[in-house]
């Protein structure tokens, strides 16, 4: 999956997985209003906020969010809350997986349920001290983003690791940062699963990471990428 094909008409992306596949954890009737009915709004909006600017049409996402001060005024704010959200929704949606699946890549035994492979592992245990204090950082950023955002695990240009978040439907990458793995903690995400409880929502969330999708983001920037 690569965001930076995409052009106008930008389309809602299918989900790589069944409805159903991240179940328990994320319920099927989440995971379609989710996607199908919160992200579709974000494209079609991001649609018709194009639709009269032919000459900003072939813009991809990071383009038109890294860019944003260079469209008309009048259409800066609409497309930068449409153009992140799809933009995160997709990687939020693409980063996960069915928690029965494992990982293609070699595991170290941390006594985790769902680990990175080796290479990306020790990336993390250089960056963050050891994979649980990772997850101890990520999880208490998502849990400090007040209202609506989505907690980050980001790489620098020097490929250094680190955890941020954003509000709304900001992203990273106005701050110069290359996104990996966002968990979304908007409440649409959680809430008709887990009501007020977005604490169990994240322990659950780890469970369904992707760890060879954020692995293949992080090698395609530093062209480091093997199986």
């Amino acid at each position: 999956m690569s965001q930076n094909n995409q052009t106008y008409p930008f389309p809602l992306l299918p989900l790589p997985y069944a409805r159903d596949a991240l179940s328990p954890n994320i319920s099927e009737y989440t995971l379609y209003f989710h996607h199908e009915k919160h992200l579709k709004t974000y494209v079609d909006n991001l649609n018709k906020a194009l639709k009269n600017y032919p000459e900003f049409q072939a813009w991809n996402l990071e383009e038109l969010i890294v860019h944003n001060n260079l469209l008309p005024s009048e259409i800066q704010t609409p497309v930068k809350h449409n153009a992140g959200g799809v933009y995160n929704h997709n990687l939020y949606f693409y980063s996960m997986k069915t928690p029965s699946k494992t990982s293609i890549m070699p595991v170290q035994n941390t006594n985790q349920v769902n680990t990175p492979g080796n290479d990306f592992l020790n990336l993390i245990n250089r960056s963050f001290g050891n994979f649980i204090e990772f997850k101890t950082k990520l999880k208490e950023a998502a849990l400090q983003v007040f209202g609506s955002g989505y907690a980050w695990l980001v790489s620098n240009s020097r490929g250094e690791l680190s955890i941020v978040t954003t509000a709304n439907q900001d992203t990273p990458l106005t701050l110069g940062l290359i996104p990996l793995l966002p968990i979304d903690v908007w409440e649409h995400a959680y809430y008709l699963d887990y009501q007020n409880r977005r604490n169990d929502y994240i322990d659950k969330w780890f469970d369904l990471i992707n760890w060879d999708f954020v692995y293949y983001l992080y090698n395609r920037q530093f062209q480091l990428y093997t199986k």
